[in-house]
């Protein structure tokens, strides 16, 4: 039977549990990554699945550093709400930010009070210990085309089709 090795495409769902054991992400469609193949996948969830079979489901206790990272404060604006677009006066409404190298980075709502509106650029799990179930749907043999990217060029797996 084939096992997560490197350049295997491999087939995960997951599930993000918050340190209160609240699932906080769910992915039942299955997502591919190339195994070993910089795919943008987190190292520790990479490690974790090395080794496995189809049906196999492993339980990742990540850190902050290992996960949505620490949070950092910068990325917290406080403005008064006179200032803020209509559309955007609402907790949780998403605002996009460009930086002076034209990139973009999205920003959520996430408190109004007193006339001020808080807006914070962090991820909602940054700083938190999170647990990652993952259940490992499919593996196969990764194109070359598909190893340079690190991803399936079908982003449905076979077995789906």
């Amino acid at each position: 039977m084939t096992t997560v090795t490197r350049n295997k495409l491999v087939y995960i769902t997951y599930s993000i549990l918050d340190a209160r054991g609240m699932v906080v992400e769910q992915h039942d469609i299955p997502v591919g990554y190339v195994h070993g193949a910089n795919s943008g996948i987190l190292p520790a969830i990479e490690a974790a699945v090395a080794g496995c079979k189809v049906g196999d489901r492993v339980e990742i206790a990540l850190s902050p550093e290992e996960g949505y990272g620490e949070r950092d404060e910068s990325l917290v604006f406080v403005d008064d709400i006179e200032n803020v677009p209509p559309q955007f006066r609402r907790v949780g409404a998403e605002v996009l930010f460009e930086n002076e190298a034209g990139e973009t980075k999205p920003f959520y709502v996430t408190k109004i009070e007193d006339g001020k509106v808080t807006v914070d650029g962090n991820p909602s799990l940054a700083g938190q210990s999170v647990t990652c179930l993952v259940n490992v749907t499919d593996i196969r043999d990764a194109t070359p085309e598909e190893i340079r990217n690190g991803r399936p060029l079908d982003p449905v797996p076979t077995t789906l089709h």
